[in-house]
């Protein structure tokens, strides 16, 4: 009887842990937000910044925002976008 009870219990325990690890690392929707800024010529525009959503776990969403973050050099224009989760 004994030996049934610690089977059952290390059951439930290992599903307690189980769901307690699945529920850490949920799917949610994020918010990706950029600040773009331009230089090196008159009259460019202000800075500017723009939004989107990311669907996944907020790991791979982290992952995918900061990829985002960019230099471009056309012109003789530096823009320069930042991301990150909001």
């Amino acid at each position: 009887m004994k030996r049934y009870f610690k089977s059952r219990f290390g059951l439930a325990a290992a599903l307690v842990v189980a769901v307690v690890m699945s529920s850490s690392s949920c799917v949610k929707t994020y918010i990706c937000h950029c600040d773009i800024a331009y230089s090196a010529k008159p009259g460019l525009p202000d800075s500017t910044s723009s939004e989107f959503n990311i669907t996944d776990t907020k790991g791979n969403a982290e992952t995918q925002c900061r990829a985002q973050t960019k230099v471009y050099y056309k012109n003789a224009t530096y823009t320069v976008e930042n991301c990150y989760l909001y």
